[in-house]
C-alpha cells in the first residue's frame, strides 16, 4: 500500500514538467515582455501559511508547490485584510479594503458597479474566466442568511468574468453543483476540485493563441476536515504529526486529527497544482503566464485551543503566497520579507502586466519591486475584523478589531483600547500574555 502512496507522490512530482529555457537578459534583467501575459490565480479557501511545505512544515505532502516555490517570488509575510471569505474575496477583485467595497461581513452583496480585475483585464483585450467559489453575490435585503449560497449568480453581477462555471458557497466537496454562463445547473463528478482542474485546463487549451485571465477558486482545505479522497487522508497517520506550541496540552490530539485531514485536501490541492503547471507547459504558455497560487486566510487548526478564522493571529492571518512569471521575473526563487496586504495583489498584477491602474484602487503595486529582485520596501499590513460573527460571533469571544502585521511586530487595537503586541521573531508563537483584560 505505502508503494501506491510513493509512487502516487513522485507521478504529481513529475507532472510539474517546467520548462529549464534560459531567458533573455540585458545589463542582468529579463527582457519585457513583448506579448501581454496571461493571469491564472489559483485560490485555496482557508489555506494557512503554516502548512505548506516550502515554509517549513515537515508533515504536509506538498510536492508540487514545493517545486514552484524554488521558480518563483515566495512571500513570507503575506496577510490578509480581514480573515474571513467574502471580505478577502472583494478586497482581492477590487483592490479596496473592506470598509471600502463595503463587503465586510459573509454573504453580503458586493456592489455590482465596482471596478474589479476582469473588467480591467477585459477592457484590455483578454478573455475572462472564473471557476469554482465566488461568494460575492450576496442575498437580498430581508432574505435568510444563506439563501444565495444555491442560486445562480446573474450575469450583470459576475464583475466582467464571461466563462463561468460557478457556485456561490459549498463545501459539500464531493457532491458538488454549480451553475454554468447560461445559468444552468450542472454536476462536478467526483472531488471537486478535481473536476475543476479539469475545467481550467480546458479553458487554458481553448485560450492559449489569445491572452486570458481565469480564476480558479477552490472550496479546500475549508472544513468539514474529514472530505478529503480517501488515497489522500491514507497518506497521514494523525499520531506522527507535529503541533504548535501554542495548541494548549489538553487540544493536541485533536489537533493533530484535525490536522491529518486538512493535510490530506492540501495534498490533493498540490496534485492539482502539479496537474495544472503541467498543462500551462504543455500549452507553450509557461513564460508568458502569471502564474498566482494563494489563498484567503488562515485556520487556527487548535492553536490557542480553537479552530477556523476571523482572529488577529498568525495562524489566522498569514497566508501562503507565490508569484512566477518567467518573461518578467526569472525562473529563480526571490524571498521577500516584507509585507504585502490583500488590497495590494491586484496593483500588483496590473503592474506586471503592463496595465494602467484605476484610482479606484488603494492598494499598492509592489510589481517593479518583485522585477528588479528587491524587497517590497511596506512596512506593514492592515489587519480588521470591524463586526464578528458566525463561529467567532459576541457571545463565544468575538470583538472588533484593528491591527497591523509587520515583518517583526503585530500590534491589535479592540475597541477598548491595546490588545496584543507581539515581537514575533523573539515570540513566533505569539504566547506572551495579552493585554489588561484580554483572554484569548
Amino acid at each position: 500500500m505505502m508503494n501506491f502512496y510513493k509512487t502516487l507522490i513522485l507521478c504529481s512530482i513529475l507532472l510539474l514538467g517546467f520548462s529549464c529555457k534560459e531567458q533573455a537578459k540585458e545589463e542582468g534583467k529579463i527582457e519585457k515582455a513583448t506579448v501581454p501575459p496571461n493571469v491564472v490565480f489559483i485560490l485555496a479557501d482557508q489555506w494557512r501559511a503554516q502548512s505548506i511545505g516550502y515554509l517549513g512544515n515537515e508533515d504536509v505532502i506538498t510536492p508540487n508547490l514545493d517545486s514552484l516555490s524554488k521558480q518563483s517570488a515566495v512571500f513570507h509575510n503575506a496577510v490578509t485584510v480581514m480573515a474571513v471569505c467574502a471580505p478577502w474575496r472583494g478586497s482581492f477583485i477590487s483592490g479596496q479594503y473592506p470598509l471600502t467595497h463595503g463587503v465586510f461581513y459573509n454573504d453580503k452583496p458586493f456592489p455590482t458597479e465596482a471596478t474589479t480585475i476582469a473588467k480591467i483585464y477585459k477592457k484590455a483585450g483578454y478573455q475572462t474566466g472564473y471557476i469554482g467559489k465566488w461568494h460575492l453575490n450576496g442575498h437580498e435585503r430581508g432574505e435568510e442568511h444563506f439563501s444565495a449560497r444555491n442560486k445562480p449568480v446573474p450575469k450583470e453581477r459576475r464583475q466582467g468574468f464571461d466563462y463561468w462555471k460557478v457556485r456561490e458557497v459549498t463545501h459539500n466537496y464531493n457532491d458538488s453543483f454549480y451553475f454554468d454562463e447560461e445559468n444552468q445547473k450542472q454536476f462536478w463528478e467526483g472531488y471537486d476540485a478535481f473536476s475543476q482542474t479539469d475545467s481550467a485546463i480546458s479553458y487554458i487549451n481553448k485560450n492559449k493563441d489569445n491572452p486570458f485571465l481565469l480564476v480558479l477558486s477552490w472550496g479546500p482545505p475549508h472544513d468539514p476536515y474529514h472530505t478529503a479522497p480517501e488515497e489522500y487522508k491514507q497518506m497521514y497517520d494523525a499520531s506522527k504529526l507535529h503541533v504548535r506550541p501554542n495548541v494548549p496540552e489538553d487540544f493536541k490530539d485533536s489537533a493533530r486529527n484535525v490536522m491529518a485531514n486538512y493535510y490530506a485536501h492540501c495534498t490533493a490541492l498540490d496534485y492539482s497544482v502539479g496537474r495544472l503547471l503541467a498543462a500551462i507547459e504543455e500549452a507553450g504558455v509557461a513564460d508568458n503566464t502569471i502564474f498566482v497560487f494563494t489563498s484567503e486566510h488562515g485556520d487556527m487548526l487548535m492553536s490557542k485551543g480553537v479552530l477556523k478564522k476571523q482572529r488577529p493571529w498568525d495562524e489566522s492571518i498569514k497566508v501562503p503566497l507565490l508569484i512566477r512569471y518567467p518573461d518578467k521575473l526569472g525562473k529563480t526563487p526571490h524571498q521577500i520579507y516584507d509585507p504585502i496586504n490583500t488590497p495590494d495583489l491586484l496593483p500588483t498584477l496590473l503592474g506586471l502586466s503592463d496595465l494602467e491602474i484605476p484610482h479606484s484602487i488603494e492598494g499598492t503595486d509592489f510589481s517593479k519591486a518583485l522585477i528588479d529582485g528587491d524587497e517590497l520596501g511596506n512596512e506593514a499590513a492592515l489587519i480588521m475584523l470591524p463586526v464578528p460573527f458566525h463561529e467567532w460571533q459576541f457571545m463565544n469571544g468575538g470583538r472588533e478589531f484593528r491591527g497591523v502585521r509587520t515583518k517583526k511586530y503585530t500590534y491589535v487595537k479592540d475597541l477598548l483600547g491595546p490588545w496584543l503586541l507581539y515581537d514575533n521573531e523573539q515570540d513566533p508563537y505569539q504566547n506572551a500574555q495579552p493585554g489588561r483584560y484580554a483572554s484569548v
